[in-house]
């Protein structure tokens, strides 16, 4: 199948190798023409810009975007939207808000133009293990555009979850437990480095992959980082976050569903970027004026 790619990141990039590498026909459109030259040494068709790109494709398009979201999104869509054809089909395979999808799927379904919203997981393993992919749109769209899901997919790692929206929220929510996962894996990991034993975390993790109920590939992550750097040296204790775990919360807000674990791990990023906290400062007087509780001076 012929597809064109917008968008070569560190993800963009090795998902174009993989439908590479499973017989599809790529063209490939970047802001910077190092990622297009790199994507084109490995077989995909270059391009100079969208209206190039969309030139280079035949019969009934296919657009996946691979950018970030908002405004990049839009800006791409826009421009796309004066390119392709009635029928032809747009999806954005980027962490977009959900509720920004379905007005986006509207707006284009007026040109009638097919925009499909597809969750991507699997960072910058999917080129090996393949990409778990949640999508939504029109379920006919979903259909002729099943053979790219299927190349960059593992088996059985693919799913049409309804509507527009539906790819999109199922993913956000995907990324929201994670949240959760890791501040669980890292609140438990700091009990054991500081407990009084001296326990090889490396260790810890690799045999808790072995039959324990905790086992998952992000314990398996962590066992890659602490191999030869038990102390984490050189990384910072700051925390960022892209935007799905805020719409997490938002979202459970919207629906009335107590979220307490993925609201908290958002809020503990959120205090890892401070370099001083004047809230702990206020709570550290407080203590020491109602029961004359050590300060410690700073």
């Amino acid at each position: 199948m012929k597809i064109g790619f917008v968008g070569l990141g560190k993800m963009g990039g090795k998902m174009v190798e993989r439908l590479l590498n499973h017989g599809h026909e790529v063209v490939v459109y970047n802001l910077t023409s190092k990622e297009v030259d790199e994507a084109a040494s490995k077989g995909a068709t270059p391009s100079t810009d969208l209206k190039d790109l969309v030139g280079k494709l035949e019969g009934r398009k296919l657009v996946w975007l691979m950018v970030p979201a908002g405004k990049p999104v839009e800006a791409n869509i826009d421009e796309l939207l004066t390119l392709l054809n009635p029928g032809d089909v747009i999806v954005d395979g980027g962490n977009s808000y959900w509720r920004e999808t379905v007005e986006r799927g509207k707006r284009v379904k007026e040109k009638g133009i097919f925009y499909l919203d597809c969750g991507t997981s699997g960072g910058v393993w999917g080129l090996q293990n393949g990409y778990c992919l949640m999508y939504g749109g029109d379920k006919e769209a979903a259909d002729f555009a099943e053979p790219i899901f299927k190349s960059l997919a593992p088996e059985n790692g693919y799913l049409y979850c309804g509507e527009s929206g539906a790819g999109h929220m199922v993913k956000m929510v995907h990324n929201g437990i994670e949240y959760g996962m890791m501040q669980a894996y890292a609140e438990g990991f700091e009990i054991m480095k500081k407990s009084p034993y001296d326990v090889d975390l490396e260790k810890i993790s690799r045999v808790w992959m072995q039959g324990s109920v905790v086992r998952s590939w992000l314990l398996e992550l962590i066992g890659n980082a602490l191999d030869g750097n038990a102390e984490l040296d050189g990384i910072k204790d700051y925390v960022s976050d892209s935007g799905e775990g805020r719409w997490t919360v938002q979202t459970a807000i919207d629906f009335d569903v107590p979220a307490h674990v993925i609201t908290s791990s958002l809020f503990t990023r959120f205090e890892s970027r401070q370099d001083s906290s004047y809230a702990m400062k206020l709570l550290a007087a407080m203590r020491n004026q109602f029961g004359g509780h050590e300060i410690k001076k700073g």
